[in-house]
């Protein structure tokens, strides 16, 4: 098989130590997108010379590979887990690669998915499928639709938001100034893949009761709404 692999790189101008680099790097990380370096931008150039090959080497471990050529990103799935646009596989599954979220982590992604779908619905995306969002707009639907907050500690604010940068869902441009309220972000059409559009309904209807609830409350003892941990899934 190695002696293969070696065959189809030398047609490519590649090395078996190419190779190698990209196809650690997209395990490591789970995701390689264009836009986000220097050293991203000729591995994902390097992804798409032997995109096939990569593909094929993956697949003998049952991982699936989703490759999104107008945002141009390439992202590993697990063996058993659901990508959107394609056919899901009945592969058992115990959780080796899947992404595990902190419950702060799954209420922003969830937040984000819900602030990039009204992005979307409004036009408002950028040439790169990315949707600008300020962080108090954040807080206010963090408020709104899960009863929740950032965290107030700057350093586990920053250690929240490069967690969502390392899984490349969103791009910082200076995250020192993470504690302004004039901060913005920009989300990543990743944001789609990790969460389902059941999802994102169920979360936009828990929100509208929460929120007919809380009228309703006005006069009564308020109750405290805590995060669904079951849509980390």
């Amino acid at each position: 098989m190695l002696n293969k692999i070696e065959q189809l790189l030398e047609k490519e101008g590649l090395q078996l130590k190419d190779f190698t680099e990209l196809t650690i790097r997209l395990m490591d990380y789970g995701v390689i997108c264009r836009d986000e370096s220097q050293v991203e931008q000729v591995l994902y150039d390097r992804y798409l010379r032997i995109e096939s090959l990569i593909q094929d080497y993956v697949s003998l471990m049952g991982i699936r590979i989703q490759h999104d050529r107008r945002f141009q990103f390439a992202r590993c799935f697990p063996p058993g887990a659901q990508i959107p646009g394609m056919e899901d596989d009945d592969q058992p599954f115990n959780g080796g690669l899947r992404v595990r979220l902190n419950q702060n982590e799954v209420a922003v992604v969830l937040v984000l998915r819900s602030q990039y779908d009204k992005a979307l619905r409004e036009g408002q995306v950028d040439e790169q499928g990315c949707v600008l969002v300020s962080l108090e707009s954040l807080s206010i639907a963090l408020k709104n639709l899960l009863s929740r907050s950032l965290p107030e500690q700057l350093t586990e604010r920053k250690n929240l938001f490069r967690r969502l940068r390392q899984l490349r869902l969103i791009q910082l441009a200076n995250e020192d100034v993470l504690d302004s309220s004039e901060f913005w972000l920009k989300v990543r059409p990743m944001i789609m893949s990790y969460v389902s559009d059941d999802v994102l309904s169920g979360l936009l209807q828990d929100g509208e009761k929460s929120s007919e609830a809380e009228a309703a409350a006005l006069t009564q003892e308020p109750e405290t709404a805590e995060l669904n941990t079951q849509k980390e899934g």
